[in-house]
């Protein structure tokens, strides 16, 4: 008894989308990175505070908190 070969199936996703999202990943290793002025984790260097995505986040929730708590000290 003899197993059937399978058949070629077209691709998932074009070729054209592979070769764009394989040279983006290309471009991402060659991008600049900088220490955070915080916690000293990587970030990227065109952003002009110097912070990690992680101390950014922490940066907006405490705004977002001081915001709220500002109408109840009055």
């Amino acid at each position: 008894m003899r197993r059937k070969s399978p058949a070629k199936s077209e691709p998932v996703v074009p070729a054209e989308i592979l070769e764009t999202a394989k040279r983006s990943l290309s471009n991402d290793q060659f991008k600049k990175t900088a220490k955070c002025t915080v916690c000293g984790g990587e970030t990227t260097a065109d952003l002009a505070e110097q912070l990690c995505w992680v101390c950014r986040r922490l940066k907006i929730s405490a705004w977002r908190d001081n915001e709220q708590q500002m109408p109840a000290q009055e």
